[in-house]
């Protein structure tokens, strides 16, 4: 499976932005996609998951009721719709998908499998 993240940039604080990630390659509805995004020092965290085989997401709570997740499973590809942003929200961030994965692990960035390349979103006036 590979992975293609877009859309990042430079946005006002309280602007928006919409990242998009393609999936090539063998997917399935097992599998579930997820936005992580690592700031400069900090460690990679969670942001949005997203299951290919319904609609049920989970967020962040940094994030939550700011930030919406979906999926077009005809374009094999998962959004992440970045509203209100904040200069904390800067940080590259990347799509990760992994098969099979249980609710307990959505969360964690190593229980997935495979990785995009990461696009920058940096939010300053």
């Amino acid at each position: 499976v590979q992975l293609q993240a877009c859309g990042g940039g430079l946005v006002q604080p309280g602007g928006s932005l919409r990242l998009s990630c393609v999936a090539a390659g063998r997917t399935s509805s097992n599998y579930a996609m997820g936005w992580f995004r690592q700031a400069p020092g900090k460690e990679r965290e969670f942001v949005a998951s997203i299951r290919w085989s319904s609609q049920i997401s989970n967020y962040a709570d940094s994030v939550k009721g700011r930030f919406t997740i979906s999926r077009d499973n005809a374009k094999n590809t998962v959004y992440l719709q970045m509203n209100s942003l904040k200069p904390e929200d800067t940080a590259v961030y990347y799509c990760a998908a992994g098969n099979r994965l249980i609710t307990s692990t959505l969360r964690m960035w190593r229980s997935y499998d495979y990785w995009g390349q990461g696009t920058l979103v940096t939010v300053s006036s």
